[in-house]
């Protein structure tokens, strides 16, 4: 099978005006329960999960979310290496990014602020600011698209 998309599949993907989110998450509890709480937003798509560097790294470049909510311990590799993967790729592809870990150590959190990241969020204390995040990302995107 392959993980790959054909041209009209793409240009309806990228003409399509919700929020496209990829989440990075190696628990499998964690990742059901922000895919429930993702699935339920309103102009939020989520795309996938996927639980490792090299997987987030192949997705993203496949399918340009907008959002990538990203933990940084994986199964396998790190969501550091995600970001230096993005910090050499294409600026205008970025997507915005959300840190999500159980490691909110004051070092981490420097170094992913380095990276440009929007939010840096501690899964035992921020957990309940995804929503907002995501639905102001939304919002932002329908405005930078109005006419």
């Amino acid at each position: 099978m392959c993980d790959c998309m054909d041209a009209s599949a793409l240009l309806v993907m990228l003409n399509n005006p919700s929020l496209r989110v990829l989440l990075v998450e190696d628990s499998s509890l964690l990742a059901a329960r922000l895919s429930e709480l993702i699935r339920r937003l309103p102009d939020v798509d989520l795309i996938d999960t996927v639980e490792s560097e090299a997987d987030a790294v192949n997705r993203i470049t496949t399918s340009l979310p907008h959002v990538l909510i990203l933990d940084l311990h994986l199964r396998s590799g790190s969501g550091f290496g995600v970001l230096r993967s993005l910090a050499r790729a294409n600026a205008a592809q970025r997507p915005k990014i959300v840190i999500l870990t159980n490691f909110g150590l004051p070092e981490y959190r420097r170094e992913a602020e380095s990276f440009g990241v929007e939010a840096f969020l501690d899964k035992s204390r921020d957990y309940f600011r995804i929503p907002a995040l995501l639905r102001d990302f939304a919002k932002e995107r329908i405005e930078s698209n109005a006419p």
